[in-house]
């Protein structure tokens, strides 16, 4: 339990890190909102897909790997610069108090390296486009940050140095031992309202101004490195290299926007750009063919909702009615005919309903 307070707007809030329990086990606050952070960045980037040549169900297959893996990266980023705040008292190293992640300790930059990493993997294997897959990712990204930055709200962390601005954030911290009210910089309201305008920015931009497949990409780490950059020199809690004065993530936040920058200027200014080259445009110049096959007369609402996905999915769709007074055995034969056809990317049955 911790109080909250913002005095230059009259508020004070009393803040519990824990939202409930279930047979007696803590469902944190924390958990809570990345959670929505990243449902909602799922549902959004799921109705953006085909506006980038990728398809809805290879968003969920990345997805099974791409978080996992990203809340390992953030946790070990963390960890690398942090480790002495997970050794007992002897030196040895608190593996529970090290996947306690429900308690803070997740660094960004750590979960965007090893999102980046599995993602570029995973179109190697699947044949996509990175840059194309990337450009929606920025999305998700951006929206994951906004809404996730307020789980460091609930367990008041995250916060920056000693202001007297009008919406300074009041708390409790200890100070040399002892309990002290300090009034702070809210800088996790700062990065939450950064990204927002960032994903406003974005949008409007690619929808009228996309010129090639990376563009989001880019502007996403320019827009998010300056932003990250300058809030960071607020906090008090930065990650530092080891014991140097450096922080770790403004000198990370700095480069990498400086190095996007660079790189939006000359590909937009220097180099032209055939729109036809752009993985969407390559989708839907070349869609793959899939076969429906449906019983004669009961194709029906299955049918349709088959053509609605695969249309999605840059397909280009073969129908099939298998006539109710054939065998089952010309049935089958003419099933495994289709499967044999080296054009056919795939073949989609429906089962036949009984009378």
């Amino acid at each position: 339990m911790g109080t909250v307070s913002f005095p230059g707007l009259g508020l004070e809030l009393t803040m519990n890190p824990i939202a409930f329990r279930v047979f007696g086990w803590p469902v944190h606050w924390y958990g809570i909102i990345i959670a929505a952070g990243f449902l909602l960045a799922v549902v959004y980037c799921s109705r953006k897909a085909p506006q980038f040549g990728i398809r809805q169900d290879d968003i969920i297959d990345m997805l099974f790997f791409a978080v996992p893996l990203s809340i390992i990266g953030a946790r070990l980023y963390y960890m690398i610069f942090y480790l002495d705040l997970y050794r007992r008292p002897d030196g040895s190293l608190d593996f529970g108090a090290m996947v306690s992640i429900w308690d803070g300790g997740l660094a960004i930059y750590g979960g965007v390296i090893a999102a980046v990493i599995t993602l570029f993997v995973f179109c190697k294997v699947r044949k996509i486009k990175f840059l194309a897959f990337a450009d929606l990712g920025a999305y998700g990204m951006l929206i994951g940050q906004l809404v996730g930055r307020w789980g460091n709200f609930v367990n008041i962390e995250a916060y920056g140095g000693p202001t007297d601005l009008p919406w300074r954030m009041g708390i409790y911290e200890y100070v040399n031992g002892a309990r002290q009210y300090v009034e702070v910089h809210p800088t996790f309201l700062y990065e939450s309202l950064w990204n927002l305008l960032g994903l406003i920015l974005l949008i409007i931009v690619a929808k009228k101004w996309r010129k090639f497949d990376g563009q989001n990409f880019l502007c996403y780490f320019a827009w998010y490195g300056v932003g990250r950059g300058f809030i960071e020199g607020l906090r008090t809690d930065s990650l530092y290299f080891f014991n140097t004065p450096i922080r770790v993530s403004q000198v990370f936040g700095f480069a990498t926007a400086a190095v996007a920058i660079v790189a939006l200027v000359y590909l937009l200014a220097f180099r032209k750009h055939d729109p036809a080259k752009l993985w969407v445009n390559q989708m839907k110049a070349h869609p793959r063919l899939v076969a429906l096959v449906y019983p004669e007369g009961q194709g029906g609402k299955w049918l349709a909702k088959q053509k609605k996905r695969l249309e999605q999915d840059f397909a280009k769709v073969e129908e099939y009615a298998l006539p109710a007074s054939a065998p089952a055995e010309d049935k089958a034969e003419m099933i495994a005919a289709l499967k044999a056809r080296t054009d056919l990317k795939e073949v989609l049955v429906m089962e036949e309903k009984k009378k």
